[in-house]
């Protein structure tokens, strides 16, 4: 099928690229394979994930890429790819044509850095942060009418990544500023208007890892509890942001990747898949499984040749991992995972074809007495247990209010953090509030708001 050989998949990662990039809708994925040569020189791969078996198409242009070269696959069947070429990057789509290589330049951005987001929810969109000293421009690079075009510029230095709605419409980005990192949010249908989204306190670094539009379930990493860890809230609820226990192994990293689909308004039910890593570096990667009313990190074996970070969730409840070896170069494991109680519990099957593996039975809600109101679109920017007005992106705050007793600030704090052990009951004192503000991102306003609490998790985004 291609003449790649087998990849080390830890050799291109960072916080925010894996080996393999996957399309909105799981159709397509497109990753940097190598010639089977001494140089080990690399060439576009795009995958074809939609028919009875994956299968891998090589992109080759007319020389051999760069590793810094990046990919973004189309829901179409295309490959965005960005190279760097000398104080620029140059953009263009990739195609098969027969036995050729089909290429069609879009335009280039002039940056030090840029970096592509992930895939848009739509698949047809691309997006691309360039970063400098003290700002960062958005910039569409796909799906403008004359090229790439500047959306918007955020004071800051802006990282990560992550889309809070099926629309394609509001973008999460980890903005370092004022030396504390906080997640904003850009309205996209508002011109890239930007306001605060997450903020536990106001000395904490908080980051958005991973978030869930069906479930409203939000992954993220913070040092609020007094030194860095996960933990998990639910987008536009005032109640505490919890970190784990299991999600902190010891002398394990834990880095999330895949939530599982169609857990509407259910975020305690759902499973959320996690890459992990030893900080030694002495083992390579394998496979995490929790979802928050479990408790319990199940930690599994991966594939043989894991492109380790890439993955996702089946409507069917199957994860869906790729790999490639030299036996097999483009080849996709799909494991049904029960998620039911852990005592009895069958263990996690892993099958190299893709004939079904077994349907994971639906999840049971946790919490079902409360009543959970639907999710709406409209957004309005609010701050939890706030009690001034909340400031526009760029001044020298995000958002004020809230510390935490024993976690980097005073015991004066009006909300909580909770240290989740894993007791049955949950119950902790520990105080700090999860700041998922439930926002209409918009510049600066003309005139000072007033505040008010953000509704509970029982009717998350709920519109004035």
């Amino acid at each position: 099928m291609t003449i790649c050989a087998t990849e080390d998949a830890t050799e291109l990662d960072s916080p925010h690229r894996t080996a393999l990039t996957i399309a909105a809708d799981g159709s397509y994925a497109a990753r940097l394979a190598r010639h089977d040569d001494a140089a080990g020189s690399r060439f576009p791969e795009r995958w074809t994930l939609s028919g009875p078996e994956p299968y891998a198409v090589p992109l080759p242009g007319s020389q051999p890429e760069e590793p810094d070269s990046q990919l973004l696959p189309l829901t179409d069947g295309r490959v965005l790819i960005a190279r760097r070429v000398a104080d620029r990057f140059a953009c263009s789509l990739l195609y098969p044509t027969g036995p050729g290589t089909g290429e069609l330049l879009l335009g280039a951005v002039e940056a030090a850095e840029l970096t592509l987001l992930p895939p848009t929810p739509g698949g047809s969109l691309c997006y691309a942060l360039a970063t400098e000293a003290h700002r960062t421009a958005l910039w569409l690079v796909h799906g403008g009418a004359h090229g790439p075009e500047r959306v918007t510029e955020i004071p800051g230095r802006c990282s990560g990544g992550v889309w809070l709605d099926r629309a394609g419409r509001l973008l999460a980005l980890d903005r370092e500023w004022d030396g504390r990192t906080k997640t904003v949010l850009v309205d996209l249908e508002r011109g890239g208007g930007t306001g605060p989204l997450l903020q536990i306190t106001e000395d904490s670094n908080d980051r958005l890892l991973l978030a869930d539009p069906d479930s409203g379930l939000l992954l993220v990493r913070s040092d609020a509890p007094g030194y860095d860890r996960l933990g998990w809230g639910v987008l536009g609820s005032s109640r505490p942001v919890r970190f784990p226990e299991c999600l902190r192994p010891a002398g394990t990293s834990v880095t999330p990747f895949a939530a599982q689909p169609g857990q509407m308004l259910a975020p305690e039910s759902c499973a959320v898949a996690f890459r992990m890593d030893r900080m030694d570096a002495v083992s390579g990667a394998w496979l995490g499984v929790w979802r928050p009313s479990g408790r319990e990190l199940r930690q599994l074996p991966a594939p043989e040749g894991w492109l380790a970070g890439a993955g996702l969730w089946t409507a069917a409840g199957e994860l869906l991992l790729p790999y490639a070896t030299d036996a097999e170069p483009c080849g996709m494991a799909r494991m049904a995972i029960p998620l039911g109680p852990v005592e009895g519990a069958e263990p996690a099957r892993v099958e190299r074809r893709v004939e079904p593996a077994g349907v994971v039975g639906p999840a049971e809600p946790v919490g079902a007495e409360r009543r959970v109101e639907p999710v709406r679109p409209k957004w309005r920017m609010e701050a939890v247990g706030a009690v001034g007005p909340v400031e526009a992106v760029g001044a020298d705050k995000v958002a004020g209010g809230g510390t935490v007793p024993g976690a980097r600030t005073s015991a004066e704090a009006g909300g909580g953090i909770v240290l989740d052990a894993g007791d049955a009951d949950n119950r902790s004192t520990a105080s700090a509030q999860l700041r998922v503000l439930d926002a209409e991102p918009q510049r600066a306003p003309a005139h000072p708001q007033m505040c008010r609490p953000v509704p509970l998790q029982q009717a998350p985004l709920t519109a004035r």
